[in-house]
């Protein structure tokens, strides 16, 4: 993996490695300057973004939702992960040290598991329009500050495994988790396409409010299976490239990607909050917990 592979690729005691990390890489760099367009963004868009994310949230605007809960989480995530460029380009390009390539292989592992903000999206919208009574139960903030208590009591312990015993320990667990969140995604937008299937075979009015939460899942979904699923993908056919290929393109290539990531949420979310408008419920009833129209 490329996120960690850098740190060792030192040139030795005459300074740090070229840009492009490796010198056989000499003859194909591009990669390194689709990923290192990734950081700039990230820091121009991306920072911002997610900053704005967390004000419209904490400022307590009337179109709050549930899930809000996870976006901020995410958000503060995904901001610190772009707060990171300078140091991570800093090292890269300049220092070289091995004290800092701790800090940012734990970075790395706290994007890593990124998803797992998005799958409790999912599940929230998923239990908002399957399960609506037991959405009532549950409509306080508590249990979902508890689980994002847990989500990040599993990135942190991720993030730190990643920076202290390197990436060889922890490649199947982003695995497993990538491709989990993508089953739990794949259920959840199956139930609720069905739950709203059901609303039309009913002939009743299908309200902009559902509409809404089916577009959430399935830009969670769609986040997930563009942007972080390619390196999940791309591991099995590791041995199949030679190391050129391998180091100095795909593997920079899907990292960059995923990267991207932390400008693309923020930047969906503002456009999902611009867009909402005015409503009330689906199939003739609000959503429970859902104290305003926009989901």
């Amino acid at each position: 993996m490329f996120n960690a592979t850098a740190a060792n690729a030192t040139a030795g005691p005459a300074g740090p490695p070229p840009w492009y990390q490796f010198p056989v890489c000499a003859a194909a760099p591009w990669a390194f300057v689709f990923y290192f367009g990734v950081k700039v963004l990230n820091l121009a868009v991306g920072a911002p973004g997610n900053a704005l994310v967390i004000w419209r949230i904490g400022s307590g605007r009337s179109d709050a939702t549930t899930s809000d809960v996870f976006i901020l989480n995410l958000a503060v995530l995904d901001g610190f992960f772009c707060l990171m460029t300078p140091v991570d380009m800093g090292n890269r390009l300049l220092l070289d040290d091995q004290r800092v390539w701790y800090l940012q292989r734990f970075s790395y592992g706290l994007k890593d598991l990124a998803p797992l903000f998005l799958v409790c999206i999912c599940l929230d919208r998923y239990v908002a329009v399957v399960h609506p009574l037991l959405f009532t139960r549950i409509r306080g903030n508590a249990v979902r500050v508890a689980a994002s208590a847990a989500v990040w009591v599993l990135v942190l312990v991720y993030g730190l495994a990643k920076s202290t015993l390197g990436v060889a320990s922890v490649s199947e667990v982003f695995g497993a988790a990538v491709l989990s969140a993508l089953c739990v995604m794949l259920f959840c937008n199956v139930a609720v396409v069905w739950a709203l299937r059901r609303c039309v075979a009913g002939k009743e009015a299908l309200h902009p409010v559902k509409r809404r939460a089916l577009r959430t899942v399935l830009t969670a979904l769609a986040i997930v299976v563009a942007l972080y699923l390619p390196p999940v993908a791309l591991m099995p056919f590791a041995s199949y490239y030679g190391f050129v290929v391998f180091r100095c393109r795909v593997s920079v290539s899907v990292f960059a990607i995923m990267d991207l990531s932390c400008s693309v949420e923020p930047l969906l979310f503002i456009a999902r909050k611009d867009r909402a408008g005015g409503g009330g419920g689906c199939c003739g009833r609000h959503l429970p917990g859902d104290h305003a129209p926009e989901l």
